[in-house]
């Protein structure tokens, strides 16, 4: 999972990377791409997920290395303790967010696409279904679901039985079951909507909007208070397709966002918005908007490193 999880986090953030490391060192680095995306994963937020590794790389680097059996399990443990204490911070700090809340987007490899299960575990589909559980619920469904770590493993993680991971684990996912798209949609059918979605907000074309949206499509909009957005969800074709044709003046912008194909929207040269999308039954059911300009901040850093 850690060569797959490289793929995932892009451009590196925090943690030591000096050459000639000692032990300690190199397994934090060895294992940096996984602990970023089991935090990104449980929290939602690149920016949270840096400062959960910062926190690891501190608590690491005073531990007695020559009692660690296993460096990649007792890093992850840290990790998903770390994330778990935020992760109650930051839903406390939701109940009084303006708008809807969306998770920060993360560039991601192309290739990351061609991964389904990686893709759709890192999806602003997949992050949005994941708010919906319990942070224990959270964070079991995580390590087991998408990054296959023993019970055992899970169980010092969570300060758990095995016993009571494993019905935690089956409750998790009962309840993901449930509300996950139950339709693979192929990277290459996810690039031709999104072309032909482009092409149709550049003209301006409201009819071919209208034929590729859903007739319940929903349009999500966070701006977190700091910037005009709909503070309510816009609901029905007509009325998203209304929204989606005022944007004509806007430069569009493919980029590969959180595994799949995306947008960027640029006003006079700056990221204005991301809008990624969500595909079922060929048609568009959900469209994710992200204002804020705290969550824009590292596409903006990244994108501009290599234009």
């Amino acid at each position: 999972m850690d060569e797959r999880t490289e793929r995932v986090t892009g451009v590196s953030g925090h943690g030591p990377r000096a050459t000639g490391m000692d032990g300690a060192t190199e397994a934090f680095v060895a294992h940096r791409n996984l602990l970023f995306t089991v935090a990104y994963e449980m929290l939602g937020s690149a920016a949270d997920a840096e400062d959960v590794l910062q926190e690891t790389w501190l608590r690491w680097a005073v531990v007695d290395h020559t009692t660690v059996r296993d460096p990649r399990a007792f890093l992850v443990r840290i990790t998903t303790r770390q994330a778990l204490t935020r992760l109650r911070t930051l839903r406390r700090r939701k109940e009084s967010y303006v708008g809807p809340w969306l998770p920060e987007p993360l560039l991601t490899a192309p290739d990351v696409a061609e991964d389904v299960e990686l893709a759709d575990s890192v999806s602003m589909a997949m992050l949005l279904v994941l708010e919906t559980l319990a942070p224990t619920e959270r964070a079991v469904f995580v390590l087991r679901d998408v990054f296959d770590l023993a019970y055992d493993d899970i169980a010092q993680a969570v300060d758990k039985t095995p016993a009571a991971v494993r019905q935690i684990a089956h409750r998790a996912r009962t309840h993901i079951a449930a509300r996950r798209p139950h339709e693979a949609v192929s990277p290459a059918q996810t690039r031709h909507a999104l072309t032909a979605f482009q092409h149709a907000i550049e003209t301006g074309d409201l009819q071919h909007l209208l034929d590729m949206i859903a007739p319940d499509v929903v349009l999500l909009t966070d701006g977190g208070g700091a910037v005009p957005a709909a503070l309510q969800p816009v609901i029905g074709a007509h009325a998203v397709a209304h929204l989606l044709s005022r944007l004509t003046s806007t430069a569009l912008q493919p980029a590969q966002l959180n595994g799949h194909p995306a947008l960027i929207l640029r006003t006079g040269g700056e990221i204005d918005t991301v809008l990624a999308v969500r595909l079922e039954g060929g048609l568009i059911t959900g469209l994710y908007a992200v204002r804020n300009p705290e969550k824009l901040t590292r596409i903006h850093r990244e994108t501009t490193m290599h234009r």
